[in-house]
């Protein structure tokens, strides 16, 4: 059976490796490689986002009763993350290769420390809290278009 730790750490990889792409594309000024890639990216960078905070988050709110713990914070990061994503979509369309790599090299410590966090903490405690109902999280999680 999936866990929500492991279909969520998944996706985070899944991540990572668009993040890696498009700074590659970007580094080489490979701009028609680099504006896809960093499309992608972003996307799937925002359904992550949504996966959590329209499915998993409410649900372990509703399981646990903490509204104010660990999932106020990862929605805080998410919104520095987004402004980060947003100021570097900014200087992919300027083809401006410093202010893009200088924002990915900070959102790239921000997401390192985010996904930690939730892989080591957050996730752990949604598999415990939402052990009974994993399945229907999951299948709202991946409905999500």
């Amino acid at each position: 059976m999936t866990t929500i730790s492991h279909f969520l750490a998944t996706d985070h990889k899944r991540c990572d490796t668009l993040f890696a792409a498009a700074e590659s594309a970007v580094s080489n000024a490979d701009w028609d490689v680099a504006i896809p890639e960093f499309s992608r990216f972003r996307e799937a960078l925002l359904h992550h986002f949504a996966m959590e905070e329209e499915v998993m988050f409410p649900a372990f709110e509703t399981s646990t009763g903490m509204k104010q713990g660990p999932t106020a914070m990862m929605r805080s990061e998410h919104r520095q993350m987004t402004d980060l994503f947003n100021r570097m979509s900014v200087a992919i369309t300027r083809k401006d290769i410093n202010a893009y790599l200088g924002d990915a090299d900070t959102l790239l410590i921000i997401m390192q420390q985010h996904n930690v966090k939730e892989e080591q903490m957050l996730y752990r405690m949604a598999d415990q809290a939402l052990a009974n109902e994993v399945d229907e999280v999951l299948g709202s999680m991946r409905a999500l278009a």
